[in-house]
C-alpha cells in the first residue's frame, strides 16, 4: 500500500525548509529545522504547512518564537528573528522556491523495497513480544 503524497518524505515540498540548518548548537553541531521542531514535540510537516499558509512576516515571527524556545541554543532571541526570516524564505512560495530544486539531497534513503518500513519492524517486534508473553503466562498456569 502506497502512502498518501503528504507523507512522501523524498519529494516533500517542505524538505528545503525542514532540512535547512538553523545554526550550530552549543555543542557546535548543526541543528536542522526538522530536529528542532521534533525536540519541541511539534510535527515538522504540519508546522511547515501551517507556516507556509501565513504571510512571510507572520510566519517569520512565529518561527522565531519557536526557535527561541530551543534549549541549549548558541544564539540569542534577537538572532532567532534573523534566522527565522532566512528559513521562512525556504517555505513553498518563498523567494528561494525556485532554488530549492538545485539543493543537494540531505537525506539519502535506500531504494523502495530494499528494506521494510520501520512501522512494519515495530509491529513484528510487538507481535513476537506479545506471543512470548502469552506463552509464558500459559506455562505459569
Amino acid at each position: 500500500m502506497a502512502l498518501p503524497a503528504r507523507f512522501s518524505l523524498l519529494h516533500s515540498e517542505f524538505n528545503g525548509f525542514l532540512y535547512a540548518t538553523i545554526g550550530d548548537e552549543s555543542s557546535e553541531l548543526p541543528l536542522s529545522v526538522f530536529s528542532a521542531l521534533t525536540r519541541l514535540d511539534i510535527d515538522p510537516w504540519q508546522e511547515a504547512a501551517r507556516l507556509s499558509k501565513l504571510s512571510r512576516s507572520r510566519a517569520s515571527h512565529a518561527l522565531a518564537a519557536t526557535i527561541a524556545r530551543l534549549p541549549n541554543a548558541a544564539w540569542t532571541a534577537t538572532d532567532a528573528e534573523g534566522i527565522a526570516a532566512r528559513l521562512v524564505e525556504l517555505l513553498p512560495g518563498g523567494a528561494a522556491t525556485a532554488q530549492k530544486q538545485n539543493l543537494p539531497a540531505v537525506v539519502r534513503r535506500a531504494p523502495a523495497g530494499s528494506r521494510p518500513p520501520i512501522w512494519l519492524c515495530v509491529a513484528i517486534a510487538a507481535a513476537v513480544l506479545l506471543a512470548a508473553w502469552t506463552a509464558s503466562q500459559v506455562w505459569l498456569t
